[in-house]
């Protein structure tokens, strides 16, 4: 596997909000357990005759999953959720379960979607936001596109991106898109850390593009 791979996640501090999600921390009591730190699972699974040699922590896929605390208390959430770039089949399945999960799970009460891609930020196009419930959503998945609308472009605007979600007092955005979107997600997660804000960047890979041979 190539050295340069990193799936280190970077962690915005200390958790200490019990999460309200309950679970176990013992294994064998059968119910479900939180997923600890410690998890992983290893990226290339080819096995060569011989010793195997080690695999380093930063080339190992951090295992997802509930954890038993949170960074944030969750009534102080304002997530975002945001499609870009081309249409694929399931982008409404998607923001359907990031909101009925934020909203039944944890009890996240404010999450807005930003319209047609990341040009939803900019304040030039002053598309605004669309406040997502349960109820709001509990129908998109039938429905083709995308709820939220989606365009190409925008992303490089990094900067007045991350003046804008200071402005909607946004601590936690969904990325939803393929490698434009997550490229654009990546840039925008440097130009939050330079800042030094307390914000969480959440890519959901979504695309239908095929790069395997």
């Amino acid at each position: 596997m190539s050295e340069d791979y990193d799936f280190t996640i970077e962690e915005l501090g200390k958790r200490n909000i019990k999460s309200p999600i309950a679970m176990s921390t013992i294994k064998g009591d059968k119910i479900a357990n939180y997923v600890t730190d410690n998890e992983y699972i290893r990226l290339n699974t080819d096995v060569k005759p011989g010793a195997q040699p080690p695999v380093k922590k930063n080339q190992a896929l951090e295992c997802a999953g509930p954890r038993e605390m949170l960074y944030f208390t969750p009534a102080h959430v304002h997530a975002g959720i945001v499609t870009c770039g081309g249409l694929c089949p399931g982008l409404n399945d998607v923001i359907r379960a990031i909101v009925r999960c934020l909203w039944h799970r944890y009890g996240v009460r404010r999450i807005s979607g930003i319209q047609y891609g990341y040009k939803g930020f900019l304040p030039e196009y002053q598309y605004g936001v669309k406040n997502l419930t349960p109820d709001v959503v509990d129908d998109i998945h039938k429905i083709g596109g995308t709820y939220l609308g989606s365009a190409r472009g925008g992303g490089k605007e990094v900067s007045k991106i991350v003046d804008a979600m200071q402005q909607l007092n946004m601590n936690m955005l969904f990325t939803i898109g393929g490698d434009g979107t997550q490229r654009g997600s990546l840039d925008i997660a440097e130009e939050i850390d330079k800042r030094k804000l307390k914000v969480a960047i959440l890519g959901v890979p979504k695309t239908v593009d095929n790069d395997l041979p």
